[in-house]
């Protein structure tokens, strides 16, 4: 597979500089590039860089995110262009990364090089009837002795350390960077998350980042997943995914060079692909006008009524908080009186209203109802346009 990039050579802009955030990644030998600011025109907003390489020919130039691809250097961690925004649903649940060059270092980096092995079902919980059970195993953290779920006969954990090398590729490609990693639970499941160059312009100015969140479990539900998480950066929340069946793939692990290469170019080929079929979706979203009939509409048959009063009247405390977000939502007047600002008055529900508890919030947007909740926002919207 060939990756075609634009040609080499800096980018000169115009317009005045945006607000640059206080976070500065800081500079070290690691570090291709520091990012520098935002540079906003009437149409457009991008960031700048300037390239850290003392051996480059353009040391210290002033570029674009593209020029820094087109020339092969890695991209740093690039902070929000709107101050304002508020924490992510990760926010002190996962480590941000300072650019590592591997996914062993970001696991590290992020304290989730512990253990994991199979024992015997019997040996290590309590059982009421221990029949039967000559065959069944537990997965279990070998630092603190929890036990992380119950396997079969051919299960065999995959090691954190090991579950990411393959997409080790694309980083030393400059294709990605690891920016965040973090556990959900004891350990049942542990994740990173990659940001890919470039970002989805809707309608100009409402900037969403391309990611894709790796993950390794070791519950028995799955070994190690990637799927694409588009994120708006404005609210930080977390759209859907799920695009003609293909937003998530299971890597077939290896440890062997050649083929986990082939598996991170047939993954880059296939996240781009998607990506631009998204970027297609969320700006013809954003020209969909919509009447507050319509608003209604679509709420309700996001979350229609119950025939359980008290299930019902908790449907209709979410269907009157999804309102007020569209109205008031981080992002609200970027996309209000659209189908773009209806589904992400749903997404901002789902990352950061609906659950208590933010870890277990966190499982719900990725894995659970609120990934359900957000698919089914995303396909009601599709019939919209």
């Amino acid at each position: 597979m060939r990756i075609h990039r634009k040609s080499r050579g800096e980018t000169k802009t115009r317009g005045q500089s945006a607000h640059t955030d206080n976070v500065r990644t800081p500079a070290d030998q690691s570090q291709d590039a520091r990012f520098v600011g935002w540079q906003k025109t009437t149409s457009d907003i991008f960031a700048l860089y300037n390239i850290l390489k003392t051996d480059h020919p353009s040391y210290l130039s002033t570029v674009t995110e593209k020029t820094l691809q087109a020339m092969h250097l890695r991209i740093p961690r690039t902070p929000s262009p709107y101050p304002e925004v508020g924490p992510s649903p990760w926010h002190n649940i996962g480590t941000e990364l300072d650019n590592p060059a591997t996914a062993r270092e970001a696991i590290d980096a992020a304290g989730l090089n512990y253990t994991v092995v199979k024992k015997p079902l019997i040996e290590v919980m309590e059982l009421n009837n221990p029949l039967d059970v000559s065959e069944r195993w537990a997965t279990v953290r070998t630092d603190t002795g929890d036990v992380l779920g119950i396997v079969g006969d051919d299960y065999e954990p995959i090691q954190n350390r090991d579950a990411f090398t393959f997409f080790d590729h694309l980083v030393r490609a400059g294709e990605a960077i690891y920016e965040t990693a973090g556990v959900i639970g004891r350990g049942e499941r542990v994740w990173v998350l990659a940001k890919l160059p470039g970002y989805i312009k809707v309608h100009g100015n409402d900037i969403v980042g391309k990611y894709l969140l790796l993950t390794n479990s070791h519950d028995g539900s799955s070994l190690v997943r990637v799927k694409l998480t588009p994120i708006r950066v404005v609210c930080n929340n977390t759209l859907t995914a799920a695009l003609q069946g293909a937003g998530e793939v299971h890597i077939h692990f290896t440890l062997k060079p050649v083929e986990d290469r082939k598996q991170a170019l047939s993954l880059l080929g296939l996240s781009n692909s998607l990506y631009e079929q998204l970027d297609t979706t969320f700006n013809h979203m954003s020209l969909t006008k919509i009447s507050d009939k319509q608003l209604l509409d679509y709420v309700k048959a996001l979350v229609p009524d119950n025939e359980a009063d008290e299930e019902n009247a908790k449907n209709q405390g979410i269907r009157r908080t999804v309102l007020e977000l569209y109205e008031s939502g981080q992002g609200a007047s970027l996309s209000r009186g659209t189908l773009w600002g209806a589904f992400n008055c749903v997404t901002e529900y789902t990352d950061h209203e609906m659950e208590g508890n933010p870890a277990t919030r966190l499982e719900s947007i990725w894995f659970g109802r609120g990934e359900q909740l957000k698919m089914k926002a995303f396909q009601l919207a599709g019939r919209m346009m």
